[in-house]
């Protein structure tokens, strides 16, 4: 675990976004578009993640609160099937964030207080992302665990903001606002394989129920802190001599 929570693993992960900004709102903004973007090959997820935040400028934050119409319009990225368009509405979807009270991160806060866990958090973010009228296409790229799905990418995105340690990883930029005890574990293929082999996930789908599953047994070992495990389990899925180990138990 603590071979990948060191500061020498930032500059190789998605995670390096948002690291290169200092205000809160660029760095919220940067992240977000990391996560949104956080699936394949991660030199190619920084590389279209990097094209991006280069023609929001120096500040996203400021160019989400003042782009005209046609400075949205010139905006450009091809990454997978996140393309121009859904690019240019995710300019105005943040844009009706940040006019909420408390921007991004007030939503979070307002909808996960009191509660053990953010997927309603994560669903009421996604409202506000949403009013202002998505094309269809749009709305795929942020997942809704109302619909069950499992939302590996906002959980990660929450785990940057939220988390806070000495090992210079995660930003903690929310650290007071949110508790780590209400985080979950980001759960894709290679995170659900290694929880599988290690007996912490039994259900077979990636999906909201095997979130919970897996939430309940890492809360167990530290229920503080519980997704400083998902470390161990992407690092151990990194491991060509680990997933060598897996293979040879089925």
């Amino acid at each position: 675990m603590a071979y990948y929570n060191q500061a020498a693993f930032v500059e190789a992960d998605p995670i390096c976004i948002p690291h290169r900004y200092e205000e809160k709102e660029d760095m919220e903004i940067a992240g977000f578009f990391s996560a949104t973007l956080a699936w394949g090959n991660r030199k190619m997820i920084i590389r279209s993640a990097s094209r991006i935040m280069e023609q929001l400028g120096s500040s996203p934050f400021d160019f989400v609160q003042q782009a005209s119409d046609a400075q949205i319009r010139r905006l450009h990225v091809v990454h997978r099937t996140f393309q121009s368009d859904d690019l240019h509405y995710f300019i105005r979807g943040l844009r009706a964030v940040y006019r909420q009270p408390g921007g991004m991160m007030g939503i979070f806060q307002r909808a996960g207080a009191g509660q053990p866990e953010l997927h309603d958090a994560i669903v009421a973010f996604r409202t506000h992302f949403f009013s202002v009228h998505p094309p269809q296409r749009t709305s795929k790229h942020v997942s809704d665990p109302s619909r069950g799905s499992a939302a590996k990418r906002l959980h990660m995105m929450l785990r940057w903001f939220v988390r806070k340690d000495d090992r210079g990883v995660d930003l903690g930029i929310w650290h007071g606002a949110l508790s780590p005890h209400q985080l979950s574990c980001p759960l894709d293929v290679h995170s659900g394989t290694v929880a599988r082999a290690l007996g912490l996930l039994q259900r077979k789908a990636n999906d909201l129920k095997a979130v919970r599953e897996l939430d309940a047994a890492l809360r167990a070992l530290d229920p503080m802190d519980p997704v400083k495990y998902d470390f161990a389990l992407f690092g151990l899925g990194e491991e060509k001599a680990w997933k060598a180990e897996m293979a040879s138990w089925t």
